[in-house]
C-alpha cells in the first residue's frame, strides 16, 4: 500500500473512498460474524459445548470431523486474507509501533484460536469452551479495532489535508 507510505492517500480521494467502502463492507461482515455465532451459541461455555458435542435435549448431533474440516479449510484462507489486509492497512496509519505490533499479532492469534477452539472442544475436552468464547470475543474486538483505526486514520488525514493551504490559493 505505497499510497500510505508516499502520502498519496492525502491526495487520492477516490482511493480513500474505495478503502472506506471496503471497511464498510468488512463492518457488515463483522456484524454478520457475530450474528452467526450467536445464532448457534452464546458466550456461555455450556452453549459452546452443546453446539460442538451435540445435545440430546435438542436432538442435535455432535459436529462431525468432516463439517469442522470444511469450515476450517474455508476460514483459514478467508480469515487469513481478511486479517492480513486489515493489518496491512493498519500498519500504514500513524498509530504507535507498539500498538501496531500488538493489534496485528492479536488479530492473527485470535483468528487461528477461534478456529482451533471448536476442534479443541469437540476432540480434546469440553473445558476448552472457555477458550472458544475468549477467542471469539478477542477476534471480534481486534477486527473492530482494525476497522476503526484504519477508518479513523483515513478520515482524519483527509480532514487535515483539506485544511492545509494550497499553493495556488490567493490569501
Amino acid at each position: 500500500m505505497r499510497f500510505f507510505v508516499t502520502g498519496e492517500h492525502r491526495r487520492k480521494a477516490l482511493l480513500n473512498a474505495v478503502i472506506l467502502m471496503f471497511l464498510g463492507y468488512i463492518a457488515l461482515f463483522w456484524v454478520s460474524n457475530g450474528l452467526m455465532y450467536f445464532h448457534k451459541m452464546n458466550l456461555d461455555p455450556a452453549s459452546v459445548v452443546a453446539y460442538y458435542l451435540g445435545s440430546e435435549e435438542d436432538f442435535r448431533p455432535p459436529r462431525s470431523y468432516e463439517s469442522l474440516l470444511e469450515v476450517t479449510h474455508f476460514h483459514l484462507f478467508a480469515m487469513g486474507m481478511l486479517v492480513m489486509t486489515l493489518v496491512h492497512l493498519m500498519l500504514m496509519t500513524e498509530l504507535p509501533v507498539g500498538v501496531k505490533i500488538t493489534l496485528g499479532g492479536l488479530s492473527f492469534v485470535a483468528a487461528v484460536a477461534n478456529e482451533a477452539g471448536g476442534w479443541l472442544v469437540r476432540f480434546v475436552h469440553p473445558g476448552f469452551a472457555w477458550f472458544k468464547v475468549g477467542a471469539f470475543v478477542l477476534l471480534e474486538l481486534t477486527l473492530l479495532a482494525l476497522i476503526l483505526s484504519v477508518g479513523y486514520s483515513l478520515i482524519a488525514t483527509r480532514i487535515k489535508s483539506s485544511k492545509r493551504p494550497r499553493p495556488w490559493h490567493v490569501h
